[in-house]
């Protein structure tokens, strides 16, 4: 059965003549910016009971009126499994997502993913879209993801992801001694021929990854990333742009490329990384109901811990 939204409400004096979506946002705080904008261009959200365009002024006393059928959403079962929890109050929950750990169900990972544990450990996520995901890791990545609560907090996060509000830090490794940070600001978009990647395209989604150094050996790099936008696989993808793809990364960095003369044990750390080197070990945004700025960490997985370890003694500058 599909689940029917209808609201309805005047323009106050307050908003005279700000735009529909300004407007809209107001009204009913519960869903966010971006998904009012969807609904007025698919003409759902009427003013006056016309079409409105999405950059419209509107006057005061005017009627905003919505009607949206939505979709049913797919049914995903509730799967108990260990979930590392960094914080947890009323409307957010900060988990450390392990390695291996699909985010949502898909095609190939119906089960077993972190949606499915998030619904066994609160079921009232499962009034949320996505079980109150805000945002994705890959499953090779590890790292700290934010999940909503409440409606409220869901829109209020999802907002503030567009508005560039949320920071998001990484640790990762990769190939190639590096000499200086800087920014790769550079689009994204399906990879032309392989259609499971992503890639730098002319036609891509306008992406911008900031990095710095950490440590630096002969042959490989520690880097800290910062993302000021969040296309799929980004930090992957503008590495290997930069010609410095990550240790494991074999969907963009090919074959693990080994130093010459290599000690034994360099070489096998490297060969046998089984994922990329990329952990989320930052993350912070504005509380959706204090508004204050919140912060948590997570501490780098043994797995990379190991690699660096092997890399300070075998491969020193």
């Amino acid at each position: 059965m599909k689940e029917v939204i209808r609201r309805s409400g005047n323009v106050p004096i307050e908003l005279h003549r700000k735009r529909v979506d300004q407007v809209a946002a107001s009204l009913w705080p519960e869903f966010s910016r971006g998904k009012l904008q969807e609904w007025i261009k698919a003409g759902v959200l009427l003013v006056n009971g016309q079409i409105a365009k999405p950059k419209q002024s509107v006057d005061v006393d005017a009627v905003l009126s919505l009607y949206v059928e939505l979709e049913p959403v797919i049914h995903w079962e509730p799967q108990s499994m260990p979930l590392d929890i960094v914080y947890e109050d009323d409307d957010v929950l900060v988990v450390n997502k392990p390695v291996g750990l699909v985010v949502h169900p898909a095609a190939g990972n119906w089960d077993g993913t972190l949606v499915n544990a998030l619904l066994a450990y609160d079921a009232s996520l499962e009034h949320l879209p996505r079980a109150g995901i805000v945002h994705r890791l890959d499953k090779d990545t590890s790292g700290l993801m934010v999940v909503a609560k409440t409606l409220q907090s869901h829109s209020a996060l999802v907002e503030a992801l567009q508005a560039r509000e949320v920071s998001r830090h990484y640790l990762a490794i990769a190939h190639g001694s590096m000499t200086g940070g800087g920014v790769v600001d550079a689009p994204i978009g399906r990879h032309p021929t392989q259609r499971q990647k992503m890639a730098v395209v002319a036609t891509g989604k306008h992406a911008r990854t900031h990095y710095s150094l950490g440590q630096r050996f002969k042959h490989f790099t520690e880097l800290h990333l910062k993302l000021e936008t969040g296309r799929t696989h980004q930090i992957r993808v503008h590495m290997a742009h930069k010609k410095h793809p990550l240790i494991g990364d074999a969907l963009y960095g090919g074959r693990a490329r080994i130093p010459g003369n290599s000690a034994p044990e360099l070489v096998r750390a490297i060969r046998e990384f089984p994922r990329q080197a990329l952990h989320a070990r930052a993350l912070a945004f504005f509380h959706p109901r204090s508004g204050e700025w919140v912060t948590f960490d997570a501490s780098i997985p043994d797995d990379m811990q190991d690699l660096l370890a092997v890399l300070e003694q075998y491969d020193a500058p």
